[in-house]
Protein backbone atom coordinates (compact mmCIF):
# COMPACT_ATOMS: atom_id res chain seq x y z
CA UNK A 1 0.00 0.00 0.00
CA UNK A 2 1.28 3.44 -0.92
CA UNK A 3 -0.20 6.84 -0.26
CA UNK A 4 0.87 9.95 -2.09
CA UNK A 5 -0.49 13.42 -2.63
CA UNK A 6 2.31 14.72 -4.86
CA UNK A 7 1.79 12.91 -8.15
CA UNK A 8 0.65 14.70 -11.31
CA UNK A 9 1.95 18.10 -10.21
CA UNK A 10 4.01 20.23 -12.57
CA UNK A 11 7.03 21.54 -10.70
CA UNK A 12 9.36 24.27 -11.91
CA UNK A 13 12.74 25.64 -10.84
CA UNK A 14 11.35 28.96 -9.65
CA UNK A 15 9.02 27.21 -7.17
CA UNK A 16 11.67 25.59 -4.95
CA UNK A 17 14.15 26.82 -2.36
CA UNK A 18 16.84 25.29 -0.19
CA UNK A 19 15.14 24.03 2.98
CA UNK A 20 11.86 23.11 1.27
CA UNK A 21 10.46 19.75 2.34
CA UNK A 22 9.25 17.12 -0.10
CA UNK A 23 5.88 15.86 1.16
CA UNK A 24 6.08 12.37 2.62
CA UNK A 25 4.85 9.23 0.93
CA UNK A 26 4.03 6.18 3.03
CA UNK A 27 4.51 2.56 2.05
CA UNK A 28 3.29 -0.50 3.91
CA UNK A 29 5.00 -3.49 2.24
CA UNK A 30 3.17 -6.82 2.32
CA UNK A 31 4.49 -10.37 2.17
CA UNK A 32 2.92 -10.72 -1.28
CA UNK A 33 4.68 -7.56 -2.49
CA UNK A 34 8.03 -8.85 -1.21
CA UNK A 35 7.51 -12.23 -2.87
CA UNK A 36 6.60 -10.58 -6.17
CA UNK A 37 9.54 -8.18 -5.95
CA UNK A 38 11.82 -11.20 -5.46
CA UNK A 39 10.35 -12.75 -8.58
CA UNK A 40 10.72 -9.72 -10.86
CA UNK A 41 14.25 -8.97 -9.63
CA UNK A 42 15.37 -12.62 -9.66
CA UNK A 43 16.26 -12.34 -5.97
CA UNK A 44 16.17 -15.87 -4.58
CA UNK A 45 17.36 -15.06 -1.05
CA UNK A 46 14.94 -16.82 1.30
CA UNK A 47 15.11 -14.06 3.90
CA UNK A 48 12.69 -12.06 1.72
CA UNK A 49 9.95 -14.69 1.32
CA UNK A 50 10.39 -17.49 3.88
CA UNK A 51 9.35 -16.45 7.43
CA UNK A 52 10.85 -19.58 9.03
CA UNK A 53 14.21 -18.91 7.39
CA UNK A 54 14.11 -15.22 8.43
CA UNK A 55 13.37 -16.35 12.02
CA UNK A 56 16.36 -18.72 11.91
CA UNK A 57 18.50 -15.66 11.10
CA UNK A 58 17.06 -13.80 14.10
CA UNK A 59 14.51 -11.55 12.36
CA UNK A 60 10.85 -11.15 13.36
CA UNK A 61 9.62 -11.72 9.78
CA UNK A 62 10.80 -11.63 6.18
CA UNK A 63 12.74 -8.50 5.22
CA UNK A 64 12.07 -5.73 2.72
CA UNK A 65 14.66 -5.94 -0.07
CA UNK A 66 17.33 -3.23 -0.25
CA UNK A 67 16.33 -2.46 -3.81
CA UNK A 68 12.69 -2.02 -2.79
CA UNK A 69 13.78 0.70 -0.36
CA UNK A 70 15.50 2.29 -3.37
CA UNK A 71 12.35 1.92 -5.44
CA UNK A 72 10.42 3.77 -2.72
CA UNK A 73 12.95 6.63 -2.93
CA UNK A 74 12.76 6.61 -6.73
CA UNK A 75 8.98 6.87 -6.57
CA UNK A 76 9.20 9.76 -4.10
CA UNK A 77 11.64 11.68 -6.29
CA UNK A 78 9.93 11.12 -9.64
CA UNK A 79 6.50 11.83 -8.18
CA UNK A 80 7.72 15.10 -6.69
CA UNK A 81 9.63 16.11 -9.84
CA UNK A 82 6.50 15.92 -11.96
CA UNK A 83 6.18 15.17 -15.63
CA UNK A 84 8.90 17.56 -16.80
CA UNK A 85 11.35 16.87 -13.99
CA UNK A 86 14.00 14.19 -14.18
CA UNK A 87 15.77 12.07 -11.58
CA UNK A 88 19.42 12.30 -12.57
CA UNK A 89 21.15 10.61 -9.64
CA UNK A 90 20.10 8.54 -6.63
CA UNK A 91 22.20 6.96 -3.94
CA UNK A 92 20.99 5.40 -0.74
CA UNK A 93 22.01 3.16 2.11
CA UNK A 94 19.80 0.79 4.07
CA UNK A 95 20.56 1.22 7.77
CA UNK A 96 17.91 -0.92 9.51
CA UNK A 97 15.62 -3.73 8.40
CA UNK A 98 11.91 -3.38 7.68
CA UNK A 99 9.27 -6.10 7.60
CA UNK A 100 5.83 -6.55 6.02
CA UNK A 101 3.28 -4.38 7.77
CA UNK A 102 5.79 -1.73 8.79
CA UNK A 103 4.65 1.74 7.75
CA UNK A 104 7.60 3.41 6.06
CA UNK A 105 7.50 7.17 5.55
CA UNK A 106 9.72 8.42 2.73
CA UNK A 107 10.42 12.13 2.66
CA UNK A 108 13.11 14.58 1.73
CA UNK A 109 14.40 18.10 1.97
CA UNK A 110 16.17 20.32 -0.52
CA UNK A 111 19.79 20.91 0.48
CA UNK A 112 21.22 22.54 -2.65
CA UNK A 113 20.15 24.12 -5.93
CA UNK A 114 22.60 24.48 -8.84
CA UNK A 115 21.44 27.10 -11.34
CA UNK A 116 21.66 27.13 -15.11
CA UNK A 117 21.64 23.44 -15.89
CA UNK A 118 20.09 22.55 -19.28
CA UNK A 119 17.36 25.19 -19.10
CA UNK A 120 16.62 24.55 -15.44
CA UNK A 121 18.22 23.72 -12.12
CA UNK A 122 19.65 20.66 -10.45
CA UNK A 123 18.06 20.19 -7.03
CA UNK A 124 19.88 18.06 -4.46
CA UNK A 125 17.53 16.36 -2.02
CA UNK A 126 18.41 14.61 1.23
CA UNK A 127 16.20 11.52 1.57
CA UNK A 128 15.05 9.53 4.56
CA UNK A 129 12.80 6.54 5.10
CA UNK A 130 11.50 6.26 8.66
CA UNK A 131 9.67 3.34 10.24
CA UNK A 132 6.67 5.01 11.86
CA UNK A 133 6.29 2.54 14.75
CA UNK A 134 9.59 3.54 16.39
CA UNK A 135 11.00 6.47 14.39
CA UNK A 136 14.04 4.49 13.24
CA UNK A 137 15.60 5.49 9.91
CA UNK A 138 15.56 2.37 7.76
CA UNK A 139 17.23 4.06 4.78
CA UNK A 140 18.88 7.37 3.99
CA UNK A 141 20.16 8.85 0.78
CA UNK A 142 20.32 11.76 -1.56
CA UNK A 143 19.28 12.52 -5.11
CA UNK A 144 19.80 15.09 -7.84
CA UNK A 145 16.60 16.09 -9.59
CA UNK A 146 16.43 18.33 -12.66
CA UNK A 147 13.60 20.87 -12.73
CA UNK A 148 13.04 23.10 -15.77
CA UNK A 149 12.58 26.84 -15.64
CA UNK A 150 9.00 27.78 -16.48
CA UNK A 151 10.30 30.09 -19.24
CA UNK A 152 12.28 27.23 -20.84
CA UNK A 153 9.09 25.16 -21.04
CA UNK A 154 7.20 28.12 -22.53
CA UNK A 155 9.99 28.53 -25.11
CA UNK A 156 9.74 24.84 -26.05
CA UNK A 157 12.99 23.74 -24.37
CA UNK A 158 11.49 21.53 -21.64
Amino acid sequence: MTTSAIRDVERFADEVEVGDEIPGVTHRPTEVQLFRYCAVTWNAHRIHYDPAYAASEGYPNVLVQSHLHGAFFTSLCTGWAGERGELRRLQYSVRRFACPGDVLLCQGSITRIDDSVDGGVLVTVELREVRESDGVSCAVGDADIFLPHRTAVADGQG
